[in-house]
């Protein structure tokens, strides 16, 4: 018996990185899997987002788990599609929802054709928005099955740091997005209790996935850090990797954790010491 059986995970930003890992740590404890992602670029963006063959891939990777997975093509800054493709995951499922995992996020670095009001917009857009309409998708399901669940929001180091670069507009709305996810973390936490609805987040340092390792946000790093500041890690690793960040996403939704809500869990690798 998997600590997740029976029960129904959405997970959004899931075609590949963290929000994959995510995916597969669930269904190996015996989750269905709702996979969601935009599947298509974003102008602002300088690097490739997931495709639809992405999106495939993290299905076919959660049924060799044994487990039942659909994929819905969804951009989370649009509050009524996001709505349609939770219901009709749910539904197609057949098995109600019990974790909520907001993991969809953007971050541009480098130079861009485009304005920095676009960039900051686009960023708060997915980042601090696509959550609040995640939850928001997610909440009336959850408060009429009266069963509880748990919810989790992907935030960052910078939820609590602000070390930008300083060339990066980009980067600024990184921070903004982020220390804004944990207020809604926090109010929602609040709000659900008495449901007995979990809502915490997860604080991650440079995780090795497209996000940070690409062209544009390395070659930013290599010329900004050495003048400006510091994001190495106390620990000695450059990045950690998606499943370390899925190991305390998992732990967050299961019932050893059923009396943790409200909190902000680091996986940083020490940064938030320094």
């Amino acid at each position: 018996m998997g600590e997740f059986d029976d029960k129904v995970a959405l997970i959004t930003g899931a075609g590949r990185g963290q929000g994959r890992s995510h995916a597969l740590a669930l269904a190996r404890g015996g989750a269905d899997i709702i996979a969601v992602d935009i599947c298509s670029g974003i102008d602002t963006v300088p690097y490739p987002l997931a495709t639809e063959d992405d999106l495939a891939e993290t299905v076919a990777l959660v049924e060799k788990e044994g487990r039942r997975a659909v994929a819905k093509v969804a951009d989370v800054r649009d509050y009524e599609a996001l709505t349609r493709a939770v219901a009709k995951g749910v539904a197609e499922l057949g098995n109600g929802l019990d974790l909520v995992i907001a993991n969809a996020g953007i971050i541009t670095f480098g130079p861009v054709d485009s304005t920095p009001q676009q960039i900051f917009q686009d960023t708060l857009d997915v980042n601090l928005t696509g959550v609040w309409n995640t939850l928001e998708a997610s909440v009336p399901i959850l408060v009429e099955q009266g069963r509880g669940g748990s919810m989790v929001i992907t935030g960052s180091t910078n939820s609590y740091m602000a070390k930008t670069l300083e060339s990066s507009a980009g980067s600024r709305s990184y921070v903004a997005s982020k220390h804004g996810v944990i207020g809604l973390m926090r109010s929602y936490a609040l709000h659900l209790g008495p449901h007995s609805i979990r809502v915490n987040a997860v604080e991650p340092t440079s995780v090795n996935t497209m996000l940070i390792n690409n062209d544009a946000a390395l070659k930013l790093i290599e010329q900004e850090q050495p003048r400006h500041y510091d994001v190495s890690n106390l620990l000695d690793v450059w990045a950690v990797e998606p499943e370390d960040i899925s190991a305390a996403v998992k732990w967050l939704c299961s019932d050893a954790a059923r009396y943790v809500t409200g909190i902000e869990l680091r996986v940083d690798a020490g940064m938030g010491v320094k």
